[in-house]
């Protein structure tokens, strides 16, 4: 039986548990998902610049929530993931186990990326496979705007939680920012601009060299290089900004 019968099937019959939980398969979450969802939820996300086409209108302060309950499962995630759903794609990532994720797998959901937050939630699992570093070079060589992001999102998420990662790795990745800054597609350019205020935030270590490259781009004759380096010159010589760095280094 194929997925949309199964979601058919399981819409009509009570589900298995009143409550979420890890025993609930894809086609069970997905009516889940079904019975979630608004119009009003839908039409605010398109607000957001959020692709609707396949949205069911849910936000991820539900979503979240629902995914801590069914916990991590590799083959569900891949299922939910082939549903094609905005609600059921986000879940995927939020539920995958990155160690059981596949370099072909990932390049297979990359393409299939349509929205700046599909690409934003999913790459928080791909940073966490153990290829990460080969991904990030790959996906900045595709020319799929989408794709592109998804490497730059991948070391601003990198750059927070992969606490045991030298910050020598972080800094060999200035020079693939610097790149791709002239790159003006809207989430491409807000990606790069993320990654390179994340790694100046990261440490001490590793502020000076952004805020070194940040100020080069700022000064820049090219106008999408120019706003990616004022705007993180902005962030990163914040008083905020500093006071987390020097106690971090305290």
């Amino acid at each position: 039986m194929d997925l949309h019968s199964q979601v058919s099937r399981a819409t009509k019959k009570p589900l298995s548990t009143t409550e979420p939980s890890p025993s609930w398969t894809a086609a069970e979450i997905i009516a889940h998902l079904k019975s979630m969802g608004t119009e009003e939820n839908r039409a605010g996300m398109a607000r957001f610049g959020i692709n609707t086409a396949s949205a069911l209108g849910i936000g991820n302060s539900e979503l979240r929530p629902l995914a801590r309950k069914v916990k991590r499962n590799h083959d569900r995630a891949l299922e939910l993931w082939a549903s094609g759903i905005r609600e059921a794609r986000l879940l995927a990532g939020f539920t995958g186990e990155p160690k059981k994720m596949t370099r072909d797998q990932c390049h297979s959901w990359a393409a299939d990326f349509d929205s700046w937050e599909i690409v934003d939630g999913v790459s928080d699992l791909f940073v966490d496979t153990p290829f990460w570093r080969e991904l990030v070079e790959e996906f900045a060589a595709d020319d799929r705007e989408f794709v592109r992001r998804t490497a730059f999102a991948m070391l601003a998420w990198g750059a927070v939680y992969l606490k045991n990662e030298p910050d020598s790795t972080f800094a060999s990745y200035l020079p693939l920012i610097e790149t791709h800054s002239g790159d003006p597609r809207n989430f491409v350019k807000k990606a790069v601009n993320w990654a390179l205020r994340q790694l100046g935030k990261r440490s001490a270590m590793l502020h000076g060299p952004a805020l070194q490259l940040a100020e080069k781009l700022a000064a820049s004759s090219e106008k999408t290089a120019r706003w990616i380096g004022k705007d993180a010159v902005k962030e990163l010589t914040d008083a905020k900004t500093l006071e987390r760095l020097a106690a971090k280094r305290g």
